[in-house]
């Protein structure tokens, strides 16, 4: 039925090319539009939860993509002065869901996806700034003031969403967190790693963590707040000056790091909208729910949401009523992430000596089993429909 239906999608970020491998999947054709003229990923890394391997086994790349990365096997948390509370054993999550965890470079992940979708299929160096519809039908409005006509539209264009601000032009802008992240990738460190997974550090004000993406290469970021930022604006600068309150790992980690490979981002979301889409228009991914990257689900809800969207339209006859399904389906999930993460980065920023010495008992000593039960909650990957 949908073999000569043309789906719009605005942006080639990780959920714009997974909604356009997904919908193929599903016997539409597809054009994404990109405003860059490369839509080569910056080369920073994700971790992907059990629940974002699923979605991408469900478009058909995740093997691909866990072959390009590392499955962490064990994991370490250290907690104020960067001292040692424990670690865990990551493995026992491989016996109760159907997928791992993995770490991989977002240029490998971005790379696979383009690959999967066909170069055909990728409009570059073409902005979107809006969009209309004329007897059901959409169209991508361009900067340059052409319009593409389609059956459907996705709006994956990001936090500052052209299509989401003509879908909600009164909505008010993306809110600051009052949180900057750090964040860089070391490569060729191999002989500094000796079997090394990932840790996650929660010092006073700052939340931050390690995390093997390669052979030889990890990804380590750091969550701070404005205060910590009074050295200006420059990431090889400020991660210089925070690393000496961290570990002898971690210091050598960072200034392994070519200030290249480094950024600084103001982190942001908004809060969850009543209704995403009209007519034959939606949004995904951080268009459609921004969330902070606090419960490392950023890129695994977008991914999800592209999995579902296939599935929704796939031979549906009436797109609204297929879009509404699918905008249905995710909310709720969304709105409930999206709110893990704000209370994650609360946990993880308190600044309060007291409340830094409670918040090291309570990472010390909670069981295993509460550990396992909360990630499956959120890693299990939820039904399609």
């Amino acid at each position: 039925m949908a073999s000569n239906r043309l789906a719009l999608v605005v942006g080639a970020g990780i959920g714009g090319l997974a909604a356009g491998v997904a919908l193929q999947r599903a016997d539409w054709h597809v054009r994404v539009f990109e405003r860059a003229e490369s839509p080569r990923e910056l080369g920073f890394a994700l971790l992907l939860a059990p629940n974002a391997v699923s979605a991408l086994r469900a478009i058909g790349v995740a093997d691909r993509v866990v072959a390009a990365g590392v499955v962490p096997d064990s994991g370490e948390i250290y907690g104020t002065n960067a001292r040692f509370l424990r670690a865990f054993d990551t493995t026992a999550l491989r016996r109760v869901l159907p997928d791992p965890m993995a770490v991989v470079l977002r240029p490998a992940l971005h790379g696979v996806l383009m690959d999967a979708l066909g170069a055909d299929a990728l409009v570059l160096g073409r902005a979107a700034t809006g969009f209309t519809v004329r007897d059901g039908r959409p169209s991508v409005v361009l900067e340059t003031g052409d319009t593409v006509e389609g059956d459907v539209l996705i709006g994956a264009d990001g936090v500052g969403s052209a299509i989401r601000r003509a879908l909600h032009p009164d909505e008010p802008p993306p809110r600051s967190s009052g949180l900057w992240a750090i964040r860089g990738v070391a490569h060729d460190v191999e002989r500094w790693l000796d079997g090394f997974s990932g840790a996650t550090y929660f010092l006073r004000g700052i939340e931050a963590g390690l995390a093997r993406a390669t052979r030889d290469a990890v990804y380590w970021y750091m969550s701070v707040p404005p205060r910590l930022l009074r050295d200006g604006r420059d990431p090889a600068a400020l991660a210089a000056a925070l690393v000496v309150q961290f570990d002898e790992r971690y210091r050598r980690l960072v200034f392994a790091t070519r200030p290249a490979d480094m950024r600084l981002d103001e982190l942001f979301d908004r809060p969850p909208l009543a209704e995403w889409g009209r007519g034959p228009v939606t949004l995904l991914g951080d268009a459609a729910h921004p969330m902070l990257p606090h419960a490392g689900q950023g890129a695994a809800q977008a991914l999800e949401d592209a999995a579902t969207l296939g599935d929704a339209l796939a031979d549906a006859g009436d797109i609204p009523s297929a879009l509404r399904r699918y905008e249905a389906t995710r909310q709720p999930r969304t709105r409930a992430i999206t709110a893990l993460s704000r209370r994650n980065a609360r946990f993880g920023s308190i600044d309060n000596a007291l409340a830094c010495r409670l918040r090291d008992l309570v990472l010390r000593f909670i069981p295993d089993a509460l550990f396992v039960k909360q990630y499956v909650a959120v890693g299990q990957r939820p039904p399609l429909r």
